[in-house]
């Protein structure tokens, strides 16, 4: 398993050094990919049975799934421009400054760790009590409750949210890009330079961030729920949300970009 792993990380590094894209990114992707031809074959089946009479429910699926993967598209994209004015500076003969430019602040700033986190977390309570009240009724009950009853919902969200929260807290810093652009005369237009700037994007960040929140929860319980609700079988109903779609979307995007760029 570790030679194996080692191997697919060399791999990736040759791709990202001789290709386009990030080498283990890709390989990731195409991993989850890879089963998409059995998920819509199993969709298929389930819905249209050999013999039995059509239905228009894989094909209400396929739309919704275009829907969601829209909707996945455009809040990984999604980014509020904070428009940034530097003053003029005459060097010499030189002037520097005077124009004005854009810091993009992405709704999903997390990305898809607060899913990881959460579903990793959330796997130890079910599998402690298991393991500490072996053939316990209650135990069972319990662990049930936690892995697909509602309590799992309720912390699943609460989860998702702190994580959100956390990783925005621990990779953007508004004191540091505050200072920066006072250091190199910087302003955002309406508010003042130092601590009000940084309150500033801190509340921006705020609500942003909370905006990605529940848009990370949807994607994270809507498999679940289309599984349970209307019997999608689960390995179709993962391609509709969960970490696998919010990876292939976030990897493509960023593959096109790099063309763009070398075109």
């Amino acid at each position: 398993f570790t030679a194996g792993t080692r191997f697919l990380m060399w791999i990736g590094d040759q791709i990202t050094d001789r290709g386009i894209g990030n080498g283990v990114s890709l390989i990731i992707t195409v991993g989850i990919a890879a089963d998409l031809p059995a998920a819509l074959i199993q969709g298929w089946k389930k819905f249209n049975p050999e013999g039995g009479q059509g239905s228009f429910i894989p094909v209400i699926l396929i739309a919704f799934f275009l829907l969601v993967i829209a909707a996945v598209i455009a809040v990984t994209q999604g980014q509020r421009k904070i428009s940034v004015q530097y003053a003029k500076r005459v060097v010499g003969r030189k002037v520097y400054g005077g124009q004005t430019q854009y810091m993009p602040l992405k709704v999903n700033y997390a990305g898809v760790m607060p899913i990881i986190f959460a579903q990793a977390i959330l796997l130890f309570p079910s599998t402690i009590v298991q393991m500490a009240f072996p053939g316990s009724a209650t135990a069972a009950g319990i662990a049930n409750a936690l892995t697909y009853g509602w309590p799992h919902y309720v912390l699943y969200a609460a989860m998702i949210f702190f994580f959100s929260y956390f990783w925005v807290s621990t990779q953007f810093q508004p004191s540091q890009i505050a200072d920066d652009l006072k250091k190199y005369g910087g302003f955002i237009p309406g508010v003042r330079p130092g601590k009000p700037t940084a309150d500033f994007l801190d509340y921006t960040m705020t609500r942003l961030t909370f905006a990605g929140a529940i848009f990370l929860t949807i994607i994270a319980v809507l498999p679940e729920l289309l599984s349970r609700w209307m019997q999608v079988p689960y390995m179709t109903a993962q391609f509709f949300g969960g970490t696998g779609l919010l990876i292939i979307v976030g990897v493509v995007l960023d593959t096109m970009r790099q063309v763009e760029t070398h075109l």
